[in-house]
């Protein structure tokens, strides 16, 4: 009897052994991990979407009912900036797909290369973010803290907008309610900023990770969940752009 118990447990020994060093004792097999690990992070963006989701749904509702309000909030709005960021976030998916590749065909030079100018891009984007912001607080923009109506029914604000709605029986309206406009702007915009900062710092870490070798020895999964996580912060600004930035500019 304890012939065969020493035999077992020796069997169990080496099977223990052959696993890779990245593969946690409570999965049977490496293919376990990776599923269970990807369906966390599934799980996870769901309730991310679930989260904008009721963001957006208030917007639009809020964009019915003061839509001139919202019109003129959006005017004060650079679309040059909002463009460039834009830019700047859809060229860092590119490269955080190219360190995903880079992960899988155990290229570490290349992972630590891609990582880093995904990371440079996404400190760039909140860079002009926190610029932005600066140039909506000096205006006056920032409901609660530093806001005034008057900029709004101004004519040297903006004179196309003055000139639509300052005659008309919404204008008090629109000037009253251009704060729910910017109230949503600065939630909506610092909560997708927040999560580009957990974003930079999850990256930070992985540089370090890749330059002592990890993610190239076979263990991408780590890699891969968080691409899905850059990709869905990235897909949340493409909404947030057109929204805050776009309402009626045109001629």
């Amino acid at each position: 009897m304890s012939e065969t118990a020493s035999t077992t447990h020796g069997v169990l020994a080496g099977a223990q052994h052959e696993h890779p060093p990245y593969q946690r004792h409570h999965f049977s097999s490496v293919a376990q991990q990776f599923d269970a690990s990807n369906f966390a992070m599934w799980l996870f963006l769901l309730t991310e979407i679930m989260f904008f989701g009721g963001l957006f749904t208030s917007y639009l509702i809020m964009r019915n009912w003061y839509y001139p309000a919202f019109v003129a909030g959006s005017h004060q709005l650079s679309i040059f900036l909002g463009t460039t960021m834009t830019a700047v976030l859809i060229i860092s998916s590119f490269t955080m797909a190219m360190a995903v590749w880079c992960a899988e065909t155990g290229r570490k030079r290349d992972l630590i290369l891609s990582l880093s100018l995904t990371l440079l891009l996404g400190v760039v984007f909140l860079c002009l973010k926190g610029f932005e912001w600066h140039g909506e607080w000096v205006e006056y923009h920032v409901p609660g803290l530093r806001f005034s109506v008057e900029n709004f029914v101004n004519p040297a604000s903006d004179p196309q907008v003055f000139k639509e709605y300052h005659d008309k029986p919404l204008a008090t309206d629109m000037a009253e309610n251009v704060g729910q406009y910017f109230f949503l702007y600065f939630v909506m915009t610092g909560m997708h900023a927040l999560h580009m900062i957990i974003g930079v710092s999850v990256l930070t870490f992985m540089i370090l990770r890749a330059r002592a070798g990890d993610y190239t020895s076979g263990h991408v999964t780590f890699v891969e969940n968080f691409g899905l996580y850059w990709h869905f912060v990235d897909i949340v600004w493409i909404f947030l752009f057109p929204l805050l930035y776009l309402i009626s500019r045109h001629s």
